[in-house]
């Protein structure tokens, strides 16, 4: 059965089939000519998929991040950041990575941060001389970052997938996120050296102090939110409430720059990208019941077993496996097939679950910016208004510095687990 599936699966993507679409026939094949269930089976596994509470954080971390589009708080961090490092050369750049770094703190989606701060940022980029491929690329890159700075959509649902902690999951993600956004800005500093751009990034940037005074409550919306999580206030599905509700009374009624139109809007693009998110979970989630059933993940563990000798060999094959699925498969259907079958292989080598966690996301993100698939290229083409193949040979520095990272995130266990050691051990 499994062989058919996945080439039925495989067919129907390479036809252009949307992957939730190709996911569900595949998985329907499966039940309807291989197995003794009755359809009504299917219909089943597709609510039991989506019947979880943690889930309920995803649309919430969306509409946090609308919210804060609409409501003004993406345009003070950006002049925030730009106050930040505005002055140096390459300012206006490495203004493009803190700001998605603050963002990421609170959105959870790195397409949501592609489209709020690759609005402002982008533009002002061309303005001041910047190569359009070359901004577009760095906001796909940098927007990446949304998904392993916590919270993080893929951390939930991998915590769901794998019964790992989602709160462990959130914490172990600073460090990596830390490491990809210092790695990046130092990137974009030394190509401003090399190529001259960047020198009159200094126009039009605010006082620190101003800069600072306008941004305040947006910088204390991270703050509250993931202090609420580790101090225990909040569970991390409940603080995706708490944001929601902070963004709409700041963009409400502080900065009263949210109004019904505006409200609705924001309303509108949560429901559809929640329900594109949601279907994805559900599909993939009748595809992994298959897969187990089958014996998929036990036969994968006894292959690996047998033929990777050690935990360097298991990290490096599984880097491999995960790079060129997230090239093709969208993140969160990858996560929740794929995180029953890997994650028991690799407790068995020693892995940490939560450290194997972040490997896994930060290595599906790079699916975000690699080709063919890469939806955050598709958004920053979209913000940018250029061709998919005019972004593609600017984007490949950047994937280089990610997979970089990477490897230090693989490697270097501690990076990702002394926090979290720290406050839950």
């Amino acid at each position: 059965m499994t062989p058919v599936i996945f080439t039925i699966f495989l067919a129907l993507l390479a036809l252009s089939v949307p992957v939730a679409v190709a996911i569900g026939l595949a998985s329907m094949a499966g039940v309807s000519f291989f197995t003794n269930m009755p359809m009504l089976v299917t219909a089943q596994q597709l609510f039991v998929t989506i019947d979880k509470f943690p889930l309920v954080a995803i649309p919430f971390f969306i509409l946090s991040g609308n919210l804060m589009e609409a409501g003004g708080i993406s345009e003070r961090l950006v002049n925030f950041a730009r106050a930040l490092v505005g002055g140096v050369q390459g300012g206006l750049a490495m203004s493009c990575v803190i700001t998605c770094m603050i963002f990421a703190a609170v959105s959870g989606s790195s397409v949501a941060t592609t489209f709020a701060i690759g609005a402002i940022l982008i533009p002002a980029m061309v303005r001041l001389g910047y190569p359009v491929q070359r901004a577009a690329a760095l906001q796909a890159t940098s927007a990446e970052l949304g998904v392993v700075i916590p919270p993080s959509i893929p951390m939930i649902l991998y915590g769901v997938a794998a019964e790992v902690s989602i709160g462990e999951m959130f914490i172990a993600g600073f460090g990596p996120g830390l490491l990809i956004g210092g790695a990046l800005i130092l990137f974009v500093f030394v190509w401003c050296k090399l190529t001259g751009h960047g020198k009159r990034d200094g126009e039009g940037r605010l006082e620190l102090g101003v800069a600072l005074r306008q941004a305040i409550l947006a910088l204390l919306m991270p703050v509250i939110v993931l202090g609420g999580i580790y101090g225990g206030v909040f569970t991390p599905t409940e603080a995706s409430v708490v944001a929601v509700f902070y963004a709409l009374v700041v963009g409400m009624f502080v900065y009263r720059r949210i109004r019904l139109p505006d409200l609705w809007r924001a309303l509108q693009r949560t429901v559809v990208s929640t329900t594109v998110i949601m279907v994805i979970i559900a599909t993939a989630g009748l595809f992994a019941f298959l897969i187990t059933r089958a014996g998929v993940p036990a036969a994968f563990g006894n292959w690996v077993a047998a033929n990777l000798d050690g935990p360097i060999a298991f990290l490096v094959g599984v880097n491999l496996f995960l790079f060129l699925v997230g090239m093709f498969i969208e993140t969160g259907a990858a996560i929740v097939v794929l995180a029953p079958i890997l994650v028991p292989v690799a407790q068995q080598f020693g892995v940490d679950p939560v450290h194997f966690g972040i490997i896994m996301v930060v290595n599906l993100a790079l699916g975000m910016i690699t080709p063919p698939f890469g939806v955050n290229l598709f958004a920053a083409c979209t913000v940018a208004k250029i061709s998919y193949d005019q972004i593609v040979p600017a984007v490949m520095p950047y994937v280089a510095v990610v997979v970089a990272c990477l490897a230090v995130i693989t490697f270097v266990p501690e990076l990702s687990l002394w926090l979290r050691d720290l406050v839950y051990r």
